[in-house]
Formats: structure tokens, C-alpha cells, sequence
């Protein structure tokens, strides 16, 4: 079944970085646009990210733009997210997701936090 396993979380102080990685499996990957999401405490999940089949066209939420890069790898079935600058604001659980599909991973915990 589509499964989608988020790692690169942890403890980081304001103004460092992370990458996270989501690896996918139970689809033809190279099919399906990729979206991070995260969700912080007491809000509603929203939007980080977008990267298109290729890898070639992305879109980043307003909040974010500038400093996080969202990159795929279809050989291997995986999705990136880069994030620099990071701000106690960016504390949430981030998710991946396909376009095509209504599966959620597990997430991953970033904290900003000095």
C-alpha cells in the first residue's frame, strides 16, 4: 500500500538547518507531484511546499520562501526538504504527501529552540 516514512527531524537552534527526507513506496513515484506539510501545536496542518513530477518546477508557502528548497530524487523514490534560517516559528510535525494520494507518513518533529 502507498506508505510514506518522514526522517531529518530533531532539536535545532534558531537561525540553523535541516534536511528532511520522506521515502516513499507503493506507487510508480515518478507520477505523482510531492507536498510537505507541517502542523504546529494547537494549529492546523498547512502548506510548505510543492516540487512537480519532475523536480524541475516548485512552490513554497510565503512563510518559507527564500529559505527551505523542496527537491525529489525518483530513483530512489524520495522527496527532500532543505531548511535554513530556521525560526522558533517553523516548530511543527512535518509531512510528506503525494498529489494522488489521501495517505499520511508519520511525520517528523522539527523544534526551534535556543
Amino acid at each position: 500500500q502507498v506508505q510514506f516514512v518522514e526522517s531529518g527531524g530533531g532539536l535545532v537552534q534558531p537561525g540553523g538547518s535541516l534536511r528532511l527526507s520522506c521515502a516513499a513506496s507503493g506507487f510508480i513515484f515518478g507520477i505523482a507531484a510531492m507536498k510537505w506539510y507541517r502542523q504546529a501545536p494547537g494549529k492546523e496542518r498547512e502548506f510548505v511546499a510543492r516540487v512537480d513530477t519532475t523536480g524541475r518546477r516548485t512552490d513554497y508557502a510565503d512563510s518559507v520562501k527564500g529559505r527551505f528548497k523542496i527537491s525529489r530524487d525518483n530513483r530512489k523514490s524520495m522527496t527532500f526538504l532543505q531548511m535554513n534560517s530556521l525560526k522558533p516559528e517553523d516548530t511543527a510535525v512535518y509531512y510528506c504527501k503525494s498529489e494522488l494520494h489521501t495517505t499520511w507518513g508519520q511525520g517528523t518533529q522539527v523544534t526551534v529552540d535556543s
